[in-house]
């Protein structure tokens, strides 16, 4: 088994693509056959795989989430109580509860089993910039 860990610094919610730095460790580390899992270290961001070719994929889900959890001064979000590191942290919480957190990819002859249009990102929910860790470990089969 071999590990390690990314480091993403974000700047506000957006969906971060880090596919080519697992594509680099796992050359570096002569990766064959097995997985891939890797684990964000935060509770207010989220992994995700999606679609890597149109832009406007990641900014559409990016909308979707502010409308089922807006920041905590909006209206509809009255009832959360959760409001010590800003109006941006629980919905964050609320985000990062509803997407994962953690992914297994296979690999196969030194690849992931990414299809032709996906790509792993780290989605940032918060509003400020962040230094957010993955931890990535790699099984050979």
């Amino acid at each position: 088994m071999s590990a390690t860990r990314f480091t993403i610094q974000t700047r506000g919610p957006a969906c971060h693509d880090f596919t080519d730095q697992v594509v680099a460790w796992l050359r570096g580390i002569g990766a064959v056959d097995g997985v891939v899992a890797l684990f964000v270290r935060h509770t207010s961001c989220s992994l995700l795989v999606q679609e890597n070719a149109d832009p406007d994929v990641q900014r559409d889900l990016l909308a979707w989430l502010d409308r089922i959890a807006p920041p905590a001064d909006h209206p509809s979000m009255g009832y959360l109580t959760h409001r010590a590191e800003g109006p941006d942290d629980m919905p964050a919480h609320l985000k990062a509860a509803i997407l994962p957190v953690s992914l297994q990819i296979p690999v196969a002859r030194g690849r992931m089993e990414l299809g032709t249009w996906q790509g792993i990102y780290l989605v940032e929910h918060r509003t400020h910039p962040h230094r957010r860790e993955v931890a990535a470990h790699f099984q050979a089969a």
